[in-house]
């Protein structure tokens, strides 16, 4: 079943809700979004001071901010570098990265490619660790996004060896490791030529604040820094992310919340004829002969799913926020 005019901007990534409400405009709402992988149960907002919106960021608010990341990350804090979200941290890194090969573990998420494309440059997809450690700048999403494939911490430190070697970069996405940090290299990130991306507002449910972080090893690190510029970060951001990274327990409630969800949803998905490849503890990819029609049938009843533009029998699904979100899935799922 071919796609449909204006499913291909459903494809790039999720979120485009104005696309779905025109593609499915006598849907119900409101509209239940499972495209994006964002944590449904979202960090509560704490009351801000009026300076947080009225002055520009102080350096030192943004430095304790850092502080706090590399305590939650595991990181040195010389290597935190603060940013308006991970996807701009992808672009500035795609600019900054050395000239010569480039590839990426695929498949995978493709806002990499449109970032180095976006500099006229070819961001190649390989099949391999091996091929990989042949480019002069490596690409890795850890976990990987969408099939939650991970990469053992010792083999990237092997390939970020390697790859130094020959003043290339590594650069690992680990926009969804926070639930499960295990394999992250900003443990143990090399001492050059090594970045790890962290993305604030997926585990925290709140993408809309613009908050990621940037671990680079010690040759690295400063270029970010001047790359982005003063005030690259808001002060909103700023006091709820230093809040957010430093509550531990919330964190731990929240964890065991979506690896409960994330089961349940497996359960849902299979019960309906769905098979579940994989994924994180936040989205989970499944695959089914008829997923474009049950996709189109998703987007009538008000619910939109993560399409795929080079797998067409494979949807992505985040987590329902609440029970009537699942009740409206489930039903979805039979029709």
């Amino acid at each position: 079943m071919t796609r449909r005019a204006g499913e291909d901007a459903l494809a790039y990534h999720g979120g485009a809700l104005d696309v779905a409400r025109l593609l499915a405009p006598n849907a119900p709402e409101p509209w239940i979004d499972l495209s994006t992988g964002i944590n449904p149960y979202a960090y509560p907002l704490p009351d801000l001071p009026r300076a947080a919106w009225a002055r520009l960021p102080e350096a030192h608010a943004l430095a304790e901010l850092e502080r706090i990341a590399a305590a939650r990350y595991g990181a040195r804090q010389e290597s935190v570098v603060a940013g308006p979200g991970s996807q701009a941290l992808i672009q500035t890194l795609a600019r900054l990265a050395p000239s010569g090969s480039a590839g990426a573990l695929a498949p995978t998420y493709r806002g990499h490619l449109h970032a180095f494309s976006a500099e006229s440059r070819t961001l190649q997809d390989v099949a391999s660790l091996d091929e990989l450690a042949a480019c002069d700048v490596a690409v890795i999403v850890n976990p990987n996004n969408p099939d939650g494939r991970w990469t053992r911490r010792s083999d990237l430190l092997e390939l970020g060896r390697l790859i130094a070697a020959r003043s290339g970069w590594l650069i690992v996405d680990e926009a969804f490791a926070d639930l499960d940090p295990s394999e992250s290299l900003a443990r143990r990130l090399p001492p050059s030529g090594s970045v790890v991306l962290r993305s604030f507002g997926k585990t925290y449910g709140l993408a809309g604040l613009r908050l990621g972080f940037a671990i680079a090893s010690p040759d690295i690190a400063p270029r970010i820094r001047a790359a982005l510029g003063p005030w690259a970060v808001s002060g909103p951001a700023i006091a709820i992310g230093a809040q957010a990274l430093a509550d531990s327990a919330w964190l731990s409630r929240i964890r065991n919340l979506v690896q409960e969800q994330a089961r349940r949803l497996d359960a849902l998905l299979e019960s309906a004829g769905w098979s579940v490849l994989g994924g994180t503890h936040l989205f989970r990819l499944a695959h089914k002969p008829s997923a474009p029609r049950d996709f189109r049938a998703l987007l009538e009843a008000g619910i939109l799913a993560r399409p795929f533009a080079d797998t067409s029998d494979r949807l992505r699904f985040g987590l329902p926020a609440e029970e009537a979100h699942w009740r409206r899935l489930a039903a979805a799922l039979v029709r």
